[in-house]
């Protein structure tokens, strides 16, 4: 949220009960933003959250926020994980960037067979699961009670953390007749080894190292398929009726973190206006708020950061008001989502770069904030979620009569 605007409490939230809440975690979140702060450039460092960071996050029960009420969580409406992500954002984009992906796992966990969330949440209810939705890096057949899984996953944010993993694999059967199946598969960190990879230029502190699996066995309750989380009743409805649990998970993907560009880009716009309105140009004395080049840069970055700011919340609230009503959305609204999604992430990095460019030689310095706030935008981006070339063609493709590319959906 930009600073100052107060959460539109009526049209993301629901009932009273979940505006109180919502009201609740927004300002627990807030509270956080200074020490985060202080911590970033030691986030960077250490390439994945601090452990007072991470007792702070478990503390404020942001991890918890779309978890299930019946387990502790807050079971708020998926809107909380673009607001909260925003304002962490405005802090530490790494830190943003791990509480949204691993706030979203318990929402996820909830979809599971009962079976499952027991076993995960009995052990321990703040438990963090870690993930990669990357399909073709696994291969899992079918065996008796379930299925054997191996394979080779990177980019699994905040894995140190985490006691539980949910790794994506295609399903291959003996029978070609049968064709492929996604599936996604839960498995404990005893049955994966993590390997140190990530040495990055942006979000560095996020620990997204690769995972690996060798031969490991899933039982069939711990594992889920992609199609029944298309939307509607899942495995896990039976004890989590919310509407939050019938959303189309992997068409509402791209905003499980795409709160992280935007707060990320909303403090890049707050710094370069804070620093304009005192600078003295070097060269000619000129104080840089007279120029009318930085006003005009200040109006753009800000419409763009406000734009994406409305797409994102917007699609979060219909998609909830729609699981409300019972509706699944249909395939045009699902390439809507992701379309959107990948633009307005897009939006806040041109933002960014804009800014970054406009500061001049101020962000060369690698002891400023700048200088993390560009390299953070463009890792955000680099996301396939927010590649907007594969989500545009294949909204491109639906809006022309064609079949959608994403098997996901």
């Amino acid at each position: 949220m930009a600073p100052g605007q107060e959460p539109s409490m009526g049209q993301s939230t629901g009932p009273e009960a979940g505006e109180s809440a919502y009201a609740t975690i927004v300002a627990r979140a807030r509270m956080l933003l200074p020490r985060l702060q202080e911590r970033a450039a030691r986030t960077e460092e250490l390439r994945h959250l601090p452990p007072e960071t991470e007792r702070d996050l478990h503390d404020a029960g942001l991890f918890r926020m779309l978890q299930p009420k019946r387990i502790g969580g807050s079971e708020l409406d998926y809107v909380a994980l673009v607001d909260c992500a925003e304002l962490l954002g405005q802090a530490d984009a790494s830190v943003a960037w791990n509480l949204a992906n691993l706030a979203s796992h318990h929402w996820m966990l909830g979809m599971f067979d009962a079976k499952a969330q027991d076993l995960v949440w009995g052990r321990d209810a703040d438990a963090l699961i870690a993930s990669s939705f990357i399909f073709p890096a696994g291969r899992a057949t079918r065996v008796k009670g379930g299925y054997r899984l191996h394979g080779s996953w990177p980019f699994s944010s905040g894995v140190a953390s985490c006691e539980w993993n949910m790794l994506a694999s295609v399903v291959y059967s003996e029978d070609e007749a049968d064709g492929i199946e996604y599936r996604i598969f839960l498995l404990p960190k005893s049955d994966y080894n993590v390997l140190d990879t990530w040495n990055v230029t942006g979000l560095r502190g996020t620990g997204s190292c690769d995972v690996e699996v060798r031969e490991a066995f899933v039982a069939d309750h711990m594992t889920v398929a992609v199609g029944e989380l298309a939307g509607g009743p899942t495995p896990g409805s039976n004890v989590n009726p919310n509407p939050l649990y019938a959303l189309p998970v992997f068409s509402l993907f791209p905003y499980v973190l795409s709160g992280v560009a935007l707060g990320n880009a909303q403090a890049c716009l707050d710094d370069y206006a804070e620093v304009a309105r005192h600078r003295i140009s070097t060269y000619n004395r000129a104080k840089l708020s007279d120029f009318q080049s930085t006003q005009i840069k200040i109006a753009e970055a800000s419409a763009k950061i406000d734009a994406a700011r409305l797409i994102m919340r917007s699609a979060c609230i219909e998609a909830m008001e729609a699981a409300r009503l019972g509706r699944i959305p249909d395939t045009a609204t699902k390439t809507r989502y992701r379309r959107d999604g990948a633009f307005s992430v897009n939006l806040c990095t041109d933002a960014v770069s804009m800014l970054f460019a406009a500061s001049g030689a101020r962000g060369l310095f690698t002891t400023g904030v700048l200088q993390r706030q560009f390299r953070d935008a463009h890792a955000i981006n680099s996301h396939l979620a927010f590649n907007f070339d594969t989500a545009g063609t294949n909204y491109g493709r639906v809006a022309l009569g064609l079949p959608s590319e994403n098997l996901t959906l």
